[in-house]
C-alpha cells in the first residue's frame, strides 16, 4: 500500500468512529460495537483480496495501554470531590472489590470444568473477564442521572485498578504466603506516596512552563511514571486516577501557602485544554485499539458450538453475581446500573499481558471476544431500555 492509501483508511477509521459515536448517543448501542464489526469487516475484506498486512498484535498492548490511561485521567478530570461524596466512593470501591473477587471465583470454577487445569491457571486466567471497563462503561453513562453516572465512574476505575493489582499479585506469588500481602501492602503505600509526589511537581509544572506546548509534555511524563510503575509490578493506575481527581479540586485546597506557590491565574482554562486534549487523544487510540482487535480476531473460530455455550455461561455468572450483589447492598444502583459491566480494553489488555506459560489455549481470544461483545450488547438493551422508563437524563458531570 502506497503511503496515501495508508492515510485515506486511518482518516476514513476516524471519521466512522466520530460517526459511530454520534449513532452511540442517539441509541445507547456503544460505538466499541460498531469499532469491532468494522475491524471484522475488514479482515474479511483483507482476507478475500489476499491483501497483504502487518502483524497488528504486537501494538495492541501498547496502543491499548496509552488509551486506557488518557481514558481514566479524562474521567477523573470530570470528578469533582466533596465530602458528601464519600458514602458513593466508598460504596462504589466496596462494589468493585466484591465483585470483583465473586466474579473471579465464579469464573475460575467455570474455567476448571471447561479445561481441568490447575487452578492456579484457571484463576489467573479469569482475571481478565472479571474486570469492568471503564474505557467502555464511562462513556456509555453520560446520559443518566448524576447519581447513577457518578456511582459507574468510580465503581469501573475502582474495578480496573484492583483487576491490575489482582493480576500482578497472582503472577507474582504462585505460591501465598503471609509476606505475600507484607510486599502487597508495601507497594499500594509506595505507589500512594508516589501519586502524591507526582500529583504536586505536575501540578507545579504546570504554572511554570511557558512554552506554548506543555500539555502533551505532562501526558508523557505521566505515562512514563505509569510505565516505570508497571515495570516494578506497582498499580500505577492509581496515580492517574489520583493526579486527575487532584487537578480538578486543586483550587478548593484553601491553605494560603499550598495556593501561592501551586495555583496560577490560568489553572482553569488550562484545565479545560487538558481535558480536551485527552479526550481527543482517547478517542483516536479507542478508535485504533477496538478496529484493530475486531481486525486480529478469527470469526471462523466462533463457529464452534462449545465455544459459544461456555462463553454464553461465563456471561451469565457475570450478571448473576452483578445482580445479586447490588438488590441486597445497593439496590438503589440495581437499574440501570446492574446492565453497565462491559468488559472492553481493560480485559484485553490484560489477557495480552498474561505470560505464555500461564495462558490456557482452550481459553483464548474467541471466548473473550464473545465476553466483550455480549456484555456490551446487553448493556446496550439494558440502558436503551431504561432510557424508555425515563431512567436517563441528560446532566454534566458534576460530583
Amino acid at each position: 500500500m502506497t503511503t496515501y492509501t495508508v492515510l485515506i483508511i486511518l482518516s476514513a477509521l476516524i471519521i466512522f468512529s466520530y460517526l459511530f459515536d454520534l449513532v452511540a448517543s442517539k441509541t445507547k448501542l456503544p460505538s466499541v460495537l460498531l469499532l469491532l464489526v468494522l475491524g471484522i469487516g475488514l479482515r474479511l475484506l483483507v482476507d478475500k483480496f489476499q491483501v497483504h498486512t502487518f502483524n497488528f498484535l504486537e501494538i495492541l498492548p501498547t496502543l491499548g495501554t496509552v488509551g486506557l490511561i488518557l481514558i481514566v485521567f479524562e474521567g477523573s478530570l470530570e470528578l469533582k470531590y466533596a465530602k458528601d461524596k464519600n458514602k458513593v466512593i466508598k460504596g462504589a470501591f466496596l462494589s468493585a472489590f466484591l465483585i470483583l473477587i465473586a466474579t473471579v471465583t465464579v469464573i475460575t470454577f467455570i474455567i476448571y470444568q471447561i479445561t481441568g487445569k490447575e487452578l492456579y491457571l484457571c484463576f489467573v486466567n479469569a482475571i481478565p473477564f472479571s474486570v469492568i471497563s471503564s474505557a467502555i462503561a464511562i462513556p456509555s453513562v453520560a446520559n443518566l442521572n448524576k447519581k447513577s453516572k457518578e456511582f459507574i465512574i468510580y465503581e469501573s476505575s475502582f474495578s480496573d485498578i484492583l483487576g491490575i493489582i489482582l493480576l500482578n499479585f497472582a503472577i507474582s506469588n504462585q505460591h501465598i504466603t503471609i509476606g505475600s500481602f507484607g510486599q502487597l501492602a508495601i507497594n499500594t503505600i509506595f505507589i500512594l506516596l508516589l501519586s502524591v509526589v507526582a500529583c504536586i511537581t505536575l501540578l507545579y509544572l504546570m504554572g511554570r512552563l511557558k512554552h506554548h506546548i506543555k500539555f502533551f509534555l505532562i501526558i508523557s511524563i505521566l505515562i512514563m511514571v505509569y510505565a516505570v510503575g508497571q515495570s516494578f509490578h506497582l498499580s500505577a493506575l492509581i496515580l492517574i486516577l489520583s493526579f486527575g481527581l487532584f487537578l480538578n479540586n486543586a483550587d478548593t485546597i484553601k491553605h494560603a501557602w499550598f495556593r501561592s506557590v501551586f495555583i496560577y491565574k490560568n489553572l482553569s482554562n488550562d484545565l479545560i485544554q487538558l481535558h480536551q486534549l485527552s479526550a481527543e487523544t482517547a478517542f483516536i487510540l479507542r478508535t485504533f485499539f477496538f478496529v484493530l482487535f475486531g481486525f486480529t480476531i478469527n470469526i471462523y473460530q466462533l463457529n464452534d458450538f462449545n465455544t459459544i455455550a461456555n462463553g454464553l455461561i461465563i456471561l451469565g455468572g457475570i450478571y448473576v453475581i452483578r445482580f445479586a450483589y447490588l438488590y441486597f447492598f445497593q439496590r438503589e444502583h440495581v437499574l440501570p446500573e446492574g446492565f453497565v459491566i462491559p468488559r472492553g480494553l481493560i480485559s484485553i489488555l490484560l489477557y495480552y499481558s498474561l505470560p505464555q506459560q500461564f495462558k490456557l489455549p482452550e481459553i483464548g481470544t474467541p471466548y473473550l471476544f464473545m465476553v466483550v461483545l455480549g456484555s456490551s450488547l446487553i448493556m446496550s438493551i439494558g440502558l436503551m431500555s431504561s432510557k424508555k422508563k425515563g431512567l436517563a437524563e441528560p446532566q454534566e458531570t458534576n460530583l
